[in-house]
């Protein structure tokens, strides 16, 4: 497998971990506990969706490494207009949703890019020396410090987390949880960042190990 698809990966675990976690987290908090039945299935759709924008993201920033190009902000542009086609897909496929889903892309769109961003800049730097360093974990410690990656695993799933609430202001819901609306997307949001700063430093531990420890499903990803 190549270092960006690699990359892509151990990312996509990341965010399905921050997904199962978030519901279960969920599962405690009221009132997400009482539309959660609702809002599950679209969570487990978003992130699978996320997951694919990220994987282009750094897919395409192995593709311009290769070529002797680094990405800027025209690339930026091009991979957000991308990230519209998986978004389309998305709404394919969440038809028969128990919700609908409308997606705004004025209030959306400036976190994405964000995000975007921040993705193409740090997966410049890991796979410009991937090979060089010998594996995934040795090129994420030969070019972000432990605190640096864990900041930067937060403010990723952080921006996540802002899409993720703008989305959920969107969902078309019952009528019984609209007055709810507000609230359920403040706490949906608040339940992602508190899950995000356990698992971002839970993730440099398994980076950096203080000592040899069992198999972590989130470290088998990363070579």
């Amino acid at each position: 497998m190549s270092p960006a698809r690699t990359l892509s990966a151990w990312n996509r675990k990341i965010l399905e971990t921050f997904s199962v976690r978030t519901v279960d987290a969920l599962r405690a908090a009221l009132p997400l506990r009482l539309a959660l039945p609702r809002i599950e299935s679209f969570l487990a759709e978003n992130v699978a969706k996320e997951a694919q924008k990220d994987g282009l993201v750094i897919r395409r920033v192995g593709e311009a490494l290769a070529e002797g190009r680094m990405p800027d902000e025209e690339w930026s542009r091009q991979v957000l207009a991308a990230t519209k086609e998986i978004d389309r897909a998305f709404l394919a496929r969440v038809t028969d949703f128990p919700i609908g889903i409308v997606i705004r892309y004025e209030e959306i769109e400036p976190v994405r890019k964000q995000r975007i961003n921040a993705l193409r800049d740090a997966s410049c730097r890991i796979l410009e020396v991937w090979r060089s360093a010998g594996g995934g974990r040795k090129a994420i410690r030969a070019c972000l410090p432990r605190a640096e990656l864990e900041r930067l695993l937060l403010d990723l799933m952080r921006l996540y987390a802002l899409e993720t609430k703008a989305l959920s202001r969107s969902l078309r819901l019952p009528a019984l949880l609209v007055p709810l609306r507000e609230r359920l997307a403040q706490s949906l949001y608040e339940v992602m960042n508190d899950v995000a700063a356990r698992l971002a430093r839970e993730v440099g531990t398994i980076v950096y190990p203080a000592a040899k420890q069992a198999a972590h499903p989130i470290e088998s990803s990363l070579a």
